[in-house]
């Protein structure tokens, strides 16, 4: 019980890590200047930036530190924590664009963070620990590829803050299936000291299809709209499966279901209201004025505007 103080606090900072690698990462590639799309070059060549470093850096950091905090520290306590990310995100954000933290700008956010916040305190409170179906790893696998195909198709079909919305859930869900893996690893292991090698590889692609899908958001949307989708979706998704897959929830009973079902349904509400207020008021991604300062792109496109620009060279 002591050690339930240094756990919030450490969940705290790495919330903090969490919003910083997100503000970090979505500016390099931002200003990369490939658009809506991010090409397999271009990813690359971020590895050579200094601020997607910096941001990873801070992103390997945030989830040592969460780790660490829900080893020490109650998880009906710990988990809702890391939520905070959301809202530090979403001011960051604010900074950056020069806009002001009125209430209508934090309502979707306030949303989220509610939502998700209840959700984990009902579902770590009336979660127990059972023995998972041989069958739990083949099932968590297939349903999140049929996530992630129809999730990667309203991607490539769709533009702006839809399209992050739908690759910032498409990430929560790779890293969502992750934390079920390691349940299972863990689980297997300390029956009979196997490690089963369809969940580690499933792990390792769920990591690397999660990173793909993050970056691309990054390239679609502002930041606190992926980090939104991320602590929202993740925790659904290692729910739902903890419930569906891995029978946690035997003894839930249903006025208890039906308000964690409520809950979900806000956050998600909060989190499809962020997107398409974005998707509405946000300027297209990519182009080489796209990091430019504002004074910049205005002269920009006060010249793209101009009939002078019509004239054609004798």
């Amino acid at each position: 019980m002591e050690l339930t103080v240094p756990a919030v606090v450490l969940a705290a900072l790495g919330a903090c890590c969490y919003a910083g690698a997100a503000r970090l990462q979505h500016s390099a590639v931002r200003a990369a200047g490939t658009g809506e799309t991010l090409k397999m070059a271009s990813l690359l060549g971020l590895l050579r930036d200094r601020r997607w470093l910096l941001g990873l850096s801070l992103l390997v950091g945030g989830t040592a530190l969460h780790a660490v905090a829900v080893a020490i520290g109650p998880l009906i306590v710990v988990q809702p924590v890391g939520v905070l990310a959301l809202v530090l995100a979403a001011v960051l954000d604010a900074r950056q664009s020069g806009e002001s933290l009125t209430l209508q700008r934090l309502a979707p956010v306030l949303t989220a963070t509610l939502g998700m916040g209840v959700f984990v305190v009902l579902a770590a409170g009336n979660t127990g620990s059972v023995l998972a179906p041989l069958t739990a790893v083949t099932d968590a696998l297939l349903i999140s590829a049929g996530l992630l195909a129809v999730l990667g198709l309203l991607g490539a079909l769709s533009s702006g803050g839809r399209r992050c919305l739908a690759l910032g859930v498409a990430g929560g869900v790779s890293y969502g299936l992750i934390s079920v893996l390691i349940r299972l690893v863990s689980q297997r292991f300390q029956l009979s000291g196997e490690v089963d090698p369809l969940a580690l590889l499933g792990i390792v692609a769920a990591l690397l299809v999660g990173g793909w899908c993050v970056q691309q958001a990054y390239a679609s949307g502002p930041p606190h709209m992926v980090v939104a989708c991320l602590t929202v979706v993740d925790p659904l998704v290692a729910v739902g499966m903890g419930v569906g897959l891995l029978g946690e929830a035997a003894g839930t009973g249903p006025a208890i279901a039906v308000l964690e079902l409520a809950c979900a349904a806000v956050a998600l509400a909060g989190v499809t209201l962020i997107a398409l207020r974005d998707n509405k008021n946000s300027a297209p991604p990519g182009g080489p004025d796209s990091g430019a300062p504002d004074h910049e792109r205005v002269l920009a496109a006060a010249h793209a505007t101009s009939p002078l620009t019509d004239r054609t060279e004798p």
